[in-house]
């Protein structure tokens, strides 16, 4: 177990906020926000259409970046509207993607087309940070590894779990998996699943660098961390 006070009294640092699924309302939106500030969270993670708003209300926070996230839920439209999104994103002024790998391409084996998506998104973004999402509740264990190993030979900067749309969780055995694979080489970011403090650290100490983390879960997260700080 993680036991240095710093870690919880920086947690922020390591999580983004998000508020991604498809019944987010503005009040949660807006919550995020103010989670983000409360914490100096790294991140927020809005989807497109409220991404100016969450831009102009963190303006003021220079430690915290916008993510534009690409392809939600599927990652199944072209390469051609993937960069176009990526390019209002980035114009935007979001520091850092998000992007849904096309999980039926790799499924069917055609991993070439899996590579050369990302590389497109990942050429667009130039110096700012992508993040590959494999959506591992769709893959087996043989398909992480592969899809790991592609995001990291197209450029990715960190290897993420999922979306948290899927039906199945990440788990700290998954975090394993794919850092085994990909070694130092990339960063891994788990969303999807992580749902309490516990979890979370087990998965640091398994190599985790980032997580993705829903508005409503964050709220029980950080409740968990003042309980321990003030302990």
């Amino acid at each position: 177990m993680v036991n240095e006070t710093n870690f919880y009294a920086n947690l922020g640092r390591i999580l983004d906020v998000s508020t991604v699924r498809t019944d987010v309302t503005m009040e949660e939106i807006n919550q995020m926000i103010d989670i983000v500030r409360k914490y100096n969270c790294i991140c927020a993670s809005p989807m497109p259409w409220a991404t100016r708003y969450t831009l102009d209300k963190l303006a003021d926070c220079p430690n915290t970046v916008v993510t534009g996230v690409v392809g939600f839920p599927g990652g199944a439209e072209t390469t051609h509207i993937k960069v176009s999104t990526a390019n209002e994103l980035l114009s935007m002024g979001c520091k850092e993607l998000d992007m849904v790998i096309n999980v039926s391409a790799l499924k069917s084996g055609n991993y070439d087309y899996v590579k050369n998506d990302i590389k497109a998104v990942v050429e667009t973004a130039g110096s700012v940070p992508v993040k590959t999402i494999l959506e591992i509740c769709y893959l087996t264990d043989e398909e992480i590894k592969r899809a790991s190993e592609i995001g990291v030979s197209a450029g990715a900067t960190y290897i993420k779990t999922g979306t948290g749309w899927g039906p199945k969780p990440t788990t700290v055995e998954t975090v394993k998996l794919i850092r085994s694979v990909i070694g130092n080489s990339a960063k891994i970011k788990a969303a999807g699943g992580v749902r309490n403090l516990d979890t979370l650290e087990q998965m640091v100490k398994a190599g985790c660098d980032r997580f993705g983390i829903g508005v409503r879960t964050a709220n029980t997260i950080f409740e968990e961390v003042e309980k321990k700080i003030k302990k």
